[in-house]
């Protein structure tokens, strides 16, 4: 379990082995504490679509990972349970940033919203997310 509030580096190494978000959709993290976290991604030609637009799956991962961020501090192992995605807008920017923010937790259940936008200030997406936490006994 990560500390309340965790430096970058901690943050970095415990998701070292989240390869699919870190390495291959190329997200990072920007921060996170407890019930918050905030990641991105620099938008390159394989997050593109046959349409020449980002893919819902790259802006979702995006989204998942700053849950993780989020629900990973500071509490016992969660796992995104339920999700709604709403794509708003196609992003014309070159980086996509996902915010995740805690709106209600219980001992098992908590509901998080996030947040996609582009450098341009376009919201993207939003997401609605409930969460399991699998509480240690």
């Amino acid at each position: 379990m990560l500390p309340d509030h965790p430096t970058i580096e901690q943050l970095e190494a415990f998701f070292s082995k989240d390869r699919f978000a870190t390495e291959q959709t190329k997200c990072r993290i920007v921060e996170g504490w407890k019930g918050h976290g905030v990641a991105e991604m620099q938008i390159e030609d394989i997050h593109h679509n046959a349409l020449g637009k980002v893919m819902g799956g790259a802006i979702f991962t995006l989204a998942d990972f700053a849950l993780a961020i989020a629900c990973s501090i500071g509490q016992d192992p969660t796992v995104n349970l339920a999700s709604s995605i709403e794509y708003m807008t196609a992003s014309k920017g070159s980086k996509l940033t996902a915010t995740a923010d805690c709106t209600k937790e219980g001992r098992r259940i908590a509901f998080y919203d996030v947040v996609v936008t582009d450098d341009l200030d376009a919201l993207v997406a939003k997401v609605s997310i409930v969460a399991y936490r699998h509480v240690q006994q």
